[in-house]
């Protein structure tokens, strides 16, 4: 299972809104087909194992991250695929949550295949997790906030320098770690501040270039930002509380930005999932950041930590976020630590822990 799921990530960025899946065909004891779901319309992982494996996949155990789908939508129902081919056992991390392509472990339990739900469930539930979040809360996207900060928790300096806090490494990760959503957010002081262009530049090209969202509560976002001269090539959309006639909202319409008046965060999400975006990672700043926290509108943060020492003057990385005792406050489940070279990548949910494997 870890080597299906490991499959399953080269779908990042591609496949959405499908899951990402990754499937290993065993056969007494070896690996005989292994596949991933490559890109959307584009065959499941299913198919592509079982066609590596060809006549060798009769009496294997097909060992996959997800239910197998038991509908046919652009593909066939992968169940039928694996019944054809005389597959002996499945072994999955998790049952579909779509009404629409679940039951699939009830259509081969009925042919006589042998069924195991649960393996690998928690790391094969935090990789799609996305995609599960708009079964659970449809209402609004899933959310993911990503700051990168010093040792004392800044994002920075006292003058608003912030470039570069992290290195090289953690830099192409947050590329890589863009092109897997459906939109990049940032607060309206940063986004005028940095005027950053907010793109997918990694090694991994996205299916669809990631919309640009920026949260500006007066709507004071300048139309000679990168974001606003370019929102005809990459969807930008900025989301205000600010009321009445506006000459700056008509510019940046002018300009091919979406102008949506909320008065709130959680409205304006709701405004993101009216516009087809199931996914957004923020990235600040922090009064943005402490807001999201404060409303428990963050699903998963993705905290990059480099070896570096601010102050007490340097800009705090979370601001806002009311004050709680320890018994009070919220004890999220680490989902990977790893290193970035210099720097460190922590994730964690919001949601309790999923079952372990």
């Amino acid at each position: 299972m870890d080597r299906a799921v490991a499959l399953a990530w080269r779908g990042w960025g591609r496949v959405a809104p499908n899951p990402m899946v990754g499937a290993v065909l065993l056969r007494d004891g070896a690996v005989v087909g292994e596949g991933w779901h490559a890109e959307f319309g584009e065959p499941h992982a299913e198919t592509v194992a079982l066609r590596a494996a060809g006549d060798r996949a009769r009496g294997a155990t097909a060992v996959v991250t997800l239910e197998p789908c038991s509908h046919a939508g652009q593909q066939p129902p992968c169940v039928e695929a694996l019944i054809n081919a005389g597959v002996a056992r499945v072994v999955a991390a998790f049952p579909d949550p779509n009404p629409v392509a679940g039951g699939g472990a009830v259509r081969l339990a009925a042919a006589g295949i042998e069924v195991q739900i649960g393996v690998g469930e928690g790391a094969a539930r935090a990789q799609n997790a996305a995609f599960l979040h708009k079964f659970t809360t449809p209402e609004r996207p899933f959310v993911a906030l990503k700051l990168a900060t010093t040792l004392d928790a800044r994002i920075a300096d006292h003058s608003g320098h912030s470039r570069w806090i992290s290195g090289p490494d953690a830099r192409e990760f947050v590329h890589w770690l863009r092109a897997g959503f459906d939109a990049i957010g940032v607060g309206g002081h940063t986004a005028r501040h940095d005027d950053a262009s907010l793109t997918v530049r990694g090694s991994v090209e996205p299916r669809r270039p990631p919309a640009r969202v920026i949260f500006s509560r007066h709507g004071d976002v300048p139309a000679s930002l990168t974001a606003v001269k370019t929102a005809g090539e990459v969807p930008t959309i900025v989301l205000t509380s600010a009321t009445g006639p506006s000459g700056r909202q008509a510019s940046l319409a002018e300009a091919g930005v979406t102008v949506r008046r909320v008065t709130g965060l959680a409205e304006g999400l709701r405004a993101l999932r009216h516009l087809g975006i199931e996914s957004i990672l923020v990235e600040g700043g922090g009064r943005l950041a402490g807001a999201l926290l404060a409303e428990g509108l963050v699903d998963r943060y993705y905290w990059i930590q480099s070896p570096v020492w601010l102050g007490e003057s340097g800009i705090p990385a979370i601001d806002g976020l009311p004050g709680r005792t320890l018994a009070e406050g919220d004890r999220w489940c680490v989902v990977e630590r790893r290193a970035l070279g210099q720097d460190t990548l922590l994730v964690v949910d919001r949601e309790p822990c999923s079952p372990a494997s």
